[in-house]
């Protein structure tokens, strides 16, 4: 497969980040209308039976706020992500969810921790961290972006609210940023865009290369006196 052939149009990178964020909706919109325990879905750290809640964490919330909250980010760093990295951006969706949910089993605080935060710092650390690699004006273009709307999630991994898995932002943090170190090579960089005025040697058509020939005759004039 051609490279060219991964990208995702920005359209196309945002329908599948609309997609993947109501299926959450309907989720949680399930999980309310026929009361099924979602909170079983999520992580207690060090427990055996919830281990499977490193997989299906991100996929559940405490409530309508809670995935409210992660909706916004959720979209605009998914459709950063898609649209900008398409060698990458299903690593670097993996490493964000995974080492967030196996971070938070062996050192969150003894409670159940759920909701796609961790996912989201992933994103955005990874966003911000592969652009000061690579440098190239998409990847400027789209961690300024993410900057812009969401950096304070530069502060969120730290404790703050007892009610806030500040562990799965931490964690979904650093398995963002292992992403990026790992894979800021992968992706081809955006081809530089060349105009028909670059790189051509014209003379002006007004004055042609008049300008020449004075620099030449001043040249010559300065040579003169100096022999004189």
């Amino acid at each position: 497969m051609k490279t060219k052939n991964l990208h995702y149009s920005l359209y196309s990178a945002i329908m599948a980040s609309v997609s993947a964020v109501a299926a959450l909706w309907v989720i949680q919109s399930a999980g309310i209308l026929f009361h099924l325990p979602l909170g079983m879905l999520g992580i207690v750290p060090l427990e055996w039976s919830r281990l499977p809640g490193i997989l299906t964490a991100p996929l559940v919330h405490s409530s309508y706020e809670h995935l409210f909250n992660n909706t916004l980010p959720l979209l605009i760093l998914g459709t950063a992500l898609l649209y900008g990295y398409p060698q990458t951006r299903f690593k670097a969706l993996g490493f964000s969810w995974l080492i967030s949910g196996i971070g938070v089993w062996l050192f969150g605080r003894d409670a159940t921790h759920l909701g796609a935060s961790g996912v989201a710092h992933g994103l955005f650390f990874y966003l911000f961290v592969v652009s000061v690699m690579r440098r190239d004006a998409r990847s400027v273009g789209l961690m300024m972006i993410a900057f812009f709307m969401y950096g304070g999630m530069v502060m969120t991994i730290f404790p703050r609210d007892p009610e806030i898995s500040y562990e799965a932002h931490f964690f979904g943090a650093l398995g963002g940023t292992v992403c990026a170190l790992l894979f800021w090579k992968r992706d081809p960089k955006p081809t530089p865009k060349h105009y028909e005025w670059e790189g051509k040697d014209e003379d002006d058509p007004l004055i042609g290369n008049l300008w020449e020939r004075n620099s030449a005759s001043d040249d010559s004039r300065e040579v003169s006196n100096k022999t004189q």
